[in-house]
């Protein structure tokens, strides 16, 4: 349905993927589903929303993507009908050896409550309330942040990037690159 769709309302040269552009109406498309709920909401629903907290100063918004994990972050993400943090790696270490409750961590005990205030700030003001999860890199209840967040990095090319591109995420989805690439080249193509 959605390679239709380009086809018909995208502007391109066939067979030439690097031509295709969609109109800028095009993006009043899905607004007919989400009418009844406020813009904000909506937007939150459709694309969710990541928040990395750190030693590097306030918290900050970062990509919905697997570079954005990383072992010296805590990250919070809003779905709308789930908020979540997630502990980095070495963030999860420290935390089981209690580093928090001594007194010469204040700073860290600090980055830990964080997220943790925010998240209640939004449970509190939100209904219907969101499910509330508390999870870190490796735990069973990761698979909720890894399940949103676009795998640019996955089992199958972690070796090609190099640096700390963040958690390779378990998945033979591609990533939104990747498809955006295809679907191009699908619109385009002239057997179409």
């Amino acid at each position: 349905m959605l390679n239709s769709k380009c086809q018909k309302f995208g502007e391109y040269n066939k067979d030439d993927p690097n031509t295709f552009r969609l109109s800028e109406n095009f993006s009043l498309y899905p607004q007919h589903m989400l009418m009844r709920e406020d813009l904000t909401q909506s937007l939150i629903m459709i694309q969710p929303i990541l928040y990395s907290y750190s030693f590097n100063g306030p918290p900050e918004p970062v990509l919905l993507d697997t570079s954005s994990i990383q072992p010296d972050r805590i990250l919070l993400m809003d779905t709308f009908f789930q908020i979540l943090i997630f502990h980095g790696e070495t963030i999860a270490q420290w935390r089981s050896l209690k580093y928090q409750d001594m007194a010469e961590y204040e700073n860290f005990r600090q980055l830990l409550q964080a997220p943790v205030d925010d998240a209640q700030e939004i449970l509190q003001t939100r209904f219907p309330m969101p499910r509330y999860i508390d999870t870190e890199q490796g735990g069973s209840q990761a698979r909720f942040l890894l399940s949103k967040v676009n795998p640019s990095q996955t089992h199958n090319n972690m070796y090609s990037y190099g640096g700390d591109g963040g958690a390779p995420v378990l998945t033979d989805d591609v990533s939104l690159q990747v498809f955006m690439d295809h679907l191009k080249k699908l619109a385009v193509s002239s057997t179409a």
